[in-house]
């Protein structure tokens, strides 16, 4: 008889088809399980299935006594206590790198999107102002990449990637992360002096407390007028109310966001703004991704029901 296992965060049903060919799934579809699943139900749960983002605290550990394995669906972990999940003795995998091609692609699709301004663009076709030959302001020209210095904020799987990309496409790149890294590209010694350098910063760092907000209102001054910011890891890292003033005021230029402070992202001041241009959050939604990231999740709850350490346990130093 297959183990049980708990569907935590709401998937799609489609990206528990394989997992649940092996596994028999409880799936909560995001409510929380008390509303689903009886105390009897969920005392027997030994491992259960949570999007990294989503918020997992000690209180509702504790509605499953018998719980040992939390695995993340992809790489992020930051909605998970792990002090919390460590005191109760229970490992947390994720899926390390399994979308990591996937976002970087579209962290430079947003890039590029936003200085070469194709969504005006595509606005200026599609309104017929091309055709009846009216002038646009947002059709002027811009700098192209040659030259075109990026900064990436966060050095790991996926920032690697973002930079080997935009490098290909005739850029500088620069990158400031905790430590050094073994790449051949310029380290700058703070987030504010990578602010300053650069005119695309990526961010690619991952989420926590000491990144909450720390593209601020300051970091975006630095970047300048001329500057533009891309964001694939988490909404907590720019403090959005400073990053749509700064968006309004042309304190920067412009914007690429897949990421938000609270997702789905509802029509806003952001929303409304022409020099942004917006994705919901599909950074890894990949075919080839998916399978990767399935891939680690079964990896992770094979070894663990098998008496073994998790496959790909988070590894927080």
């Amino acid at each position: 008889m297959p183990d049980k296992v708990l569907i935590y965060s709401r998937f799609p049903k489609a990206l528990m088809l394989r997992i649940g060919q092996r596994y028999d799934l409880m799936d909560a579809a995001g409510k929380p399980p008390r509303d689903v699943f009886t105390a009897e139900q969920l005392s027997g749960i030994r491992a259960m299935i949570t999007a990294g983002g989503t918020p997992l605290g000690g209180d509702m550990m504790d509605m499953m006594p018998s719980l040992r394995a939390i695995v993340c669906y992809g790489t992020g972990f930051d909605g998970v206590d792990m002090a919390a999940a460590a005191r109760r003795g229970i490992a947390v995998g994720h899926s390390p790198g399994a979308n990591a091609s996937a976002v970087a692609d579209l962290a430079v699709t947003l890039m590029l999107a936003a200085t070469r301004r194709l969504l005006p663009a595509d606005d200026y076709v599609r309104s017929g102002n091309w055709a009846a030959a009216k002038p646009s302001p947002l059709m002027r020209p811009q700098p192209g990449n040659p030259g075109r210095r990026v900064g990436v904020y966060g050095m790991g799987e996926i920032g690697r990637k973002i930079a080997s990309r935009v490098a290909a496409f005739e850029c500088e790149v620069g990158y400031f992360s905790r430590s050094r890294r073994e790449v051949p590209y310029q380290y700058l010694p703070s987030l504010e002096a990578l602010a300053e350098w650069c005119t695309v910063l990526m961010i690619a760092v991952r989420a926590g407390e000491d990144t909450n907000h720390v593209v601020d209102a300051g970091i975006l001054q630095k970047l300048g007028k001329d500057g533009y910011v891309v964001n694939i890891s988490r909404g907590s890292v720019i403090d959005q109310e400073a990053l749509v003033a700064a968006l309004a005021d042309q304190t920067i230029a412009g914007a690429g966001l897949d990421v938000y402070p609270k997702e789905p992202h509802a029509p806003d001041a952001l929303t409304g703004l022409p020099n942004v241009v917006l994705t919901p959050h599909i950074g890894g939604h990949t075919q080839e991704s998916h399978t990767a990231m399935q891939n680690c999740v079964i990896a992770n709850l094979d070894t663990f029901f098998a008496g073994q350490p998790l496959a790909y346990p988070v590894l927080t130093a």
